[in-house]
């Protein structure tokens, strides 16, 4: 086994990085173990397979996310502003990504979602699971701006919705024509959508 203390986290890394740079179904356990410095006896210690390691590398990654997003979308910031620092995380970190690996990754959660939505139930489970907290932090926003008088959203839901398939759309976009600038007006795009005023752009 690999070093006992890291190996399952690395094993999580390593098809983290395989399936957003790749595809999951392309990606092999063999793969996984080699790019973890794992041995395969190894994995099956930690894992039966290798929807169980992606389902685990989701969860974690949620986790880790978790914390960003509590702030971004804490009560104590306006309900608009809010979405408007979401649109810039969501641009700021592929602009970051495309530093490092050479291209825009989009979003890995729908990739992966719509990958093995008709083939591996117990991974697509996790992806709508995980992506539906996303929703939940958006539709808090959409109806605390109802709420204020800021935007008419009788149905925050529904706007909800609309707003994630708008984003998640562009970020698919920005992967197809691997341009990260095709980001740069989410934050106008939502606000729009929502017949708010446009709020402006950080300061670089």
């Amino acid at each position: 086994m690999g070093r006992s203390s890291d190996a399952k986290e690395r094993l999580m890394e390593a098809v983290t990085e395989l399936i957003w740079h790749g595809s999951y179904g392309s990606t092999t356990i063999d793969q996984i173990c080699e790019k973890a410095g794992v041995k395969k006896g190894s994995f099956y210690y930690f894992f039966e397979s290798k929807c169980d390691v992606a389902a685990a590398a989701l969860e974690v990654n949620w986790e880790q996310r978790r914390p960003e997003l509590d702030a971004i979308f804490s009560p104590t910031v306006p309900p608009l502003e809010r979405l408007r620092c979401f649109c810039e995380m969501g641009y700021e970190n592929q602009k970051e990504l495309k530093k490092q690996c050479g291209s825009v990754r989009g979003c890995p959660l729908f990739a992966l979602g719509s990958e093995v939505c008709n083939s591996d139930e117990r991974l697509h489970k996790k992806v709508k699971e995980i992506l539906g907290h996303y929703h939940t932090y958006i539709e808090s926003a959409i109806r605390d701006a109802h709420t204020q008088g800021l935007i008419h959203a009788p149905d925050p839901a529904a706007k909800a919705r609309m707003l994630f398939a708008y984003s998640e759309g562009l970020l698919t976009q920005a992967r197809i024509v691997n341009d990260v600038e095709v980001l740069r007006e989410m934050a106008e795009g939502v606000l729009g959508i929502l017949g708010a005023k446009t709020v402006t752009r950080k300061a670089a």
